[in-house]
């Protein structure tokens, strides 16, 4: 599933980064990496989101969210 398919409060784990190098690398610098646990902190209308990835919080763009698979982490 892509990054803004996911609800907000749910926990995720990123299975890939599909996106243009340049965003690539800037999120790989942010902690945005496969096997990275990620979570929904809050979804706006207009498809972009706020994630909490290491302890920061995240603003990324719907088109940037979309590039970002996950899947759902069980039990947390």
């Amino acid at each position: 599933m892509k990054l803004n398919e996911g609800e907000k409060g749910k926990n995720y784990l990123v299975t890939g980064v599909l996106a243009e190098k340049k965003v690539a690398r800037r999120l790989e610098a942010l902690g945005v990496n496969e096997r990275t646990p990620v979570t929904v902190l809050n979804k706006k209308g207009s498809g972009s989101l706020i994630i909490k990835v290491r302890g920061t919080r995240l603003a990324l763009g719907r088109q940037i969210a979309e590039g970002i698979t996950v899947e759902e982490v069980k039990g947390r």
